[in-house]
C-alpha cells in the first residue's frame, strides 16, 4: 500500500476538540502548519508554531472572515494532481506550495438552529463556505491528500505519520467517503432549514433530504435475522427517544425503541400525570389519577395480563410509589422512558427486581407539546410524509348529537379514552372508566371485531364506561353491542352516510355520542 508522505498541513476548524496535541503530534513530526484565525490564535497560546494562512495566500482574511481560504494558493496546493507535469509546473510557477493533510470542521450550523429563538441572520452566519470547499477539495484529491474532518480521526492520522510518515491510498479513499457524507448532511442540515422557514407548500419542497447520523448498530431488527441500526436526524429534539439518556439496563432493541417511541406519544396526549403502558406498539393500558403512583396502578391494571413484559411511557418523573408498584412480585417491565426518576424511584427499580440488571430507563427531561413535525415513512423504494398526528383537537367543534348529554365523569372519561385513541393501532376501540383504559380492540379489519375484543378485554369493567373509535361506525351493529355490555357514552368523528342511524340508535338506548369531526387512524 503506496504511503502519500505528509509534510504540510492546513488547519481550519470550529470544534477545537483535541487539537493542540493532534498539532503537537503533527509538529513533532516535522509537519508544518498552516492555520487560519481562531484555530492558528488556539495554536499559538498553546506554543504550537504556525503560520497563518495571510502569509501563504499573501492577502488578509476579510470581510468578518467570510474570505480567508477562498484563494488558488490554496486550493491549488490541495487539488493539484502531483504526478501530473502541467500541475506541477503550474505550481512552480505561481509559487503554491502542496497540502498534504486538510483538517477542516465546520461552523456547528445544526447546534445554531437548535437554540430557542435563533434569528434567521444567526443562523445564516453559521454556513460554512470556505470549510466544505477545502474538504471536497481535499476529498476529490484524496489520491494525494489526507482530509479530516472529525476530530476522532486525529489519533489515527498521528499515528499514521508516526509510525509510518503518512496515510495509505485505502485510508485515504475512506476518509474521503467519510468527508464527503459529511458535507452532504451539512448541506442537507441548510436545505431543511430554508425549507422550514419558507413555510406554506415548502413543507413538503420538491427535493426532500434527509440528514441521519448513525448512533448505534442494534443487535438485529424485528427479528433476530434481520441486521438493523438507529439514525438520528441532527433536527430532532433532545427530548425525543433517540437522545434520551439511557439510565440503567441492556442495550436497546430495535423493538424496544418503537415501543418507546409509542409509549412517550401516548404519555404526551394524557392528562398529567399520566401513565401508558405499551405492548407490541399498542396501549394495553394507561390512566391518569391524583398522583403518578395511582396512575401507574391503574395503567397497569387495564390490562394486567397483557402488561407482562411492557414497555411504559411517563409524562411525570417516576416516584417512589410508582416504583413499588412496578416492583411487585409477578411484575416485569422491559423498559421506562419518563421526564425524570427520583432518586429512591431508581433505587427500587435498579435493586429490587429480579429483572433489576436488563430494566432499560430512559431519561427524556421534559415532554413538550407536539408540533406537527412532518414524519417519514419508508415503502419500497420510496417514502410517505405527513405531519404527525400530535395536535389536541379543539374540542370546541365537537356537538354532542344525541338526546342524552355525558356528565360530567363522562365527559372526563370520553376525552381521556378521546387522547389514547388515536395511538391504537386502526380499527381502533378504546373503554376508558374512571380515568383509565379498560378495553382496547386494535388492528382488525373489522370495527365489530375491535369493540368485542374490547369488551372481551374489560370484562364487567364495562358497565358505565365510555367507548372512544377512531373512525366512524359505517351500521349501528356495535352501538347495540356496546349497550348490551353496559357502556353509557361514545364518542367518534362522525361522517358516515349512516350516522342519523348511529345516533338513533344511541338515543333509543338513551345513550349520550360526541362526534369531534376528525378522524384519527394509525395504520
Amino acid at each position: 500500500m503506496e504511503v502519500a508522505a505528509i509534510k504540510r498541513a492546513i488547519i481550519s476548524v470550529s470544534d477545537k476538540t483535541g487539537l493542540v496535541e493532534f498539532a503537537r503530534r503533527l509538529v513533532a513530526c516535522g509537519v508544518e502548519l498552516v492555520s487560519t484565525g481562531g484555530s492558528r490564535k488556539t495554536l499559538e497560546e498553546a506554543g504550537v508554531p504556525v503560520i497563518d494562512i495571510s502569509a501563504c495566500t499573501g492577502f488578509p482574511e476579510m470581510m468578518d472572515g467570510r474570505v480567508k481560504t477562498l484563494h488558488p494558493k490554496v486550493h491549488g496546493g490541495i487539488l493539484a494532481i502531483r504526478d501530473n507535469p502541467q500541475h506541477v509546473a503550474a505550481m512552480q510557477e505561481h509559487g503554491i506550495g502542496p497540502f498534504d493533510l486538510v483538517v477542516v470542521n465546520l461552523y456547528p450550523f445544526a447546534q445554531t438552529i437548535a437554540k430557542p429563538g435563533v434569528s434567521v441572520e444567526e443562523a445564516i452566519e453559521n454556513i460554512d463556505i470556505g470549510g466544505p470547499t477545502l474538504i471536497r477539495s481535499a476529498a476529490k484529491n484524496h489520491a494525494f491528500v489526507t482530509i479530516v474532518c472529525d476530530p476522532a480521526q486525529y489519533d489515527r492520522i498521528a499515528a499514521a505519520i508516526e509510525t509510518g510518515g503518512g496515510t495509505t491510498f485505502e485510508h485515504r479513499r475512506e476518509l474521503a467517503g467519510a468527508a464527503f457524507a459529511h458535507t452532504s448532511q451539512y448541506d442537507t442540515n441548510i436545505a431543511a432549514y430554508f425549507a422550514r422557514i419558507a413555510g406554506g407548500q415548502e413543507q413538503f419542497p420538491e427535493q426532500l433530504s434527509v440528514s441521519l447520523s448513525r448512533k448505534a448498530v442494534l443487535r438485529y431488527g424485528e427479528n433476530p435475522h434481520q441486521a438493523a441500526a438507529l439514525y438520528v436526524d441532527a433536527t430532532a429534539s433532545p427530548h425525543a427517544v433517540v437522545n434520551a439518556e439511557q439510565l440503567n439496563g441492556k442495550e436497546l432493541s430495535y423493538n424496544n425503541l418503537l415501543d418507546l417511541d409509542a409509549a412517550l406519544a401516548v404519555a404526551r396526549s394524557l392528562p398529567v400525570p399520566g401513565v401508558a403502558v405499551l405492548k407490541h406498539n399498542n396501549p394495553c393500558g394507561a390512566a391518569t389519577g391524583a398522583s403518578i403512583g395511582e396512575a401507574t396502578r391503574k395503567a397497569w391494571e387495564g390490562d394486567p395480563l397483557s402488561a407482562f413484559g411492557s414497555i411504559l411511557g411517563y409524562n411525570a418523573p417516576v416516584d417512589a410509589e410508582s416504583a413499588a408498584c412496578l416492583v411487585e412480585p409477578g411484575k416485569f417491565v422491559e423498559a421506562i422512558v419518563a421526564p425524570d426518576f427520583t432518586p429512591e424511584a431508581l433505587e427500587l427499580l435498579t435493586t429490587k427486581p429480579k429483572w433489576k440488571a436488563n430494566v432499560r430507563l430512559l431519561r427524556v427531561g421534559s415532554i413538550p407539546p407536539g408540533t406537527g413535525e412532518r414524519q417519514l415513512r419508508a415503502l419500497e423504494g420510496g417514502y410517505l410524509a405527513q405531519n404527525a398526528d400530535d395536535q389536541p383537537d379543539d374540542e370546541a367543534a365537537w356537538q354532542v348529537v344525541t338526546a342524552t348529554q355525558p356528565t360530567a365523569a363522562q365527559w372526563a372519561d370520553l376525552r381521556f379514552a378521546w387522547a389514547a385513541c388515536r395511538h391504537v393501532k386502526s380499527n381502533a376501540i378504546v373503554l376508558a372508566r374512571e380515568g383509565m383504559l379498560v378495553g382496547v380492540g386494535a388492528g382488525q379489519m373489522s370495527r365489530v371485531d375491535s369493540v368485542e375484543i374490547s369488551i372481551k378485554k374489560a370484562g364487567e369493567r364495562t358497565r358505565g364506561a365510555v367507548l372512544a373509535s377512531d373512525a366512524f361506525f359505517p351500521f349501528d351493529d356495535s352501538i347495540h353491542t356496546a349497550n348490551a355490555a353496559g357502556i353509557k357514552a361514545f364518542i367518534q368523528p362522525g361522517g358516515s352516510v349512516r350516522d342519523a342511524e348511529v345516533i338513533a340508535a344511541c338515543n333509543e338506548h338513551g345513550l349520550a355520542m360526541v362526534f369531534t369531526g376528525v378522524r384519527h387512524f394509525r395504520h
